[in-house]
């Protein structure tokens, strides 16, 4: 048997073993972390995505006919959709080259986090990256949805839950092998960490109807809804972010003629001063998204 086919059968097996775990699982480049299938900023706009773009997350699946047929002839990575999975994975990262000596990385972080709160270090089931890192997993508090986050717990220490992923055992890197170190049951998340991962709660802003000629197709305008109201959703420290990779999404829509540039600039103001930006970043933000996204697009029938 090739060793291509030997590959894609201890994926497929990976795959299979996350889905029995009711994990829902996506494609992942060959030998990367990058989840295979069209980004936004491409999306055709038809077939699955004729509402709108499905993220990786959307397309996650538990459905063992579609992992049989996805991992049939590639060896796909495995990426485990975490929120849909109902877990949540403390990511311990080790330090980047170039970083000052003695930096605390993830493991040290996260060890120093637990005894500051008089707490145990977790037992639950464990993956090494191929960095040197870890993965720890531990199922989400019912009811709560939690999202992902980046050093919020400490210096290199990520969460992966909501709106992320991670790499499941078995899947490879040019730097190698994630590996199971300790097939522990997967924990509750440590009831202590609930509230240091909780976004502090934002009073709702409700929009105005978008006022959308009817000329616009019924996608711009389900992507415009859509992105707007995530922008206005977005508290603070990734809310000018979210306004650019919005507007961006939606300027190849104005580049092909869907939609008015006016349509889409009104209402991104509109959720960009909702989630607390000024009027004057919410205009700069939008034209220079806007202008980049129209001028780099691929034309419609390439797209």
């Amino acid at each position: 048997m090739p060793v291509t086919d030997l590959r894609c059968l201890h994926l497929l097996a990976a795959a299979l073993c996350a889905a029995a775990h009711n994990w829902p699982v996506i494609c992942l480049h060959p030998g990367t972390k990058r989840p295979a299938g069209h980004p936004e900023r491409s999306c055709p706009g038809v077939g699955r995505c004729a509402d709108g773009h499905h993220t990786p997350e959307q397309r996650a699946t538990t459905d063992p006919d579609l992992i049989q047929a996805a991992w049939a002839r590639t060896p796909y990575n495995v990426g485990i959709a975490t929120g849909p999975a109902g877990l949540l994975v403390i990511d311990l990262d080790v330090c980047k080259p170039g970083e000052e000596e003695g930096a605390p990385d993830g493991a040290t972080s996260f060890t120093a986090l637990c005894e500051r709160a008089s707490e145990p270090y977790p037992v639950t089931y464990q993956v090494r990256t191929p960095s040197g890192g870890r993965h720890l997993y531990f199922t989400a508090p019912p009811g709560e949805k939690l999202p992902s986050s980046v050093n919020r717990l400490g210096p290199h220490v990520d969460t992966r839950a909501w709106g992320g992923y991670v790499v499941a055992a078995d899947s490879t890197t040019p730097e190698g092998t994630y590996e199971v170190v300790d097939d522990a049951p997967v924990a509750a998340l440590p009831h202590w960490l609930t509230p240091l991962l909780t976004e502090p709660s934002r009073p709702a802003v409700p929009l105005a109807p978008l006022l959308v000629p009817e000329s616009v197709t019924r996608r711009a305008r389900t992507a415009l809804e859509r992105e707007a109201a995530a922008v206005a959703g977005t508290g603070e420290g990734g809310r000018n972010t979210r306004l650019l990779e919005g507007a961006r999404a939606l300027g190849r829509f104005v580049a092909w003629g869907e939609i008015p540039r006016e349509v889409v600039e009104e209402a991104f103001q509109a959720g960009g001063e909702a989630a607390g930006l000024s009027a004057s970043e919410c205009r700069a933000t939008i034209r220079s998204a806007l202008d980049w996204s129209i001028r780099t697009c691929r034309p419609r029938d390439a797209a």
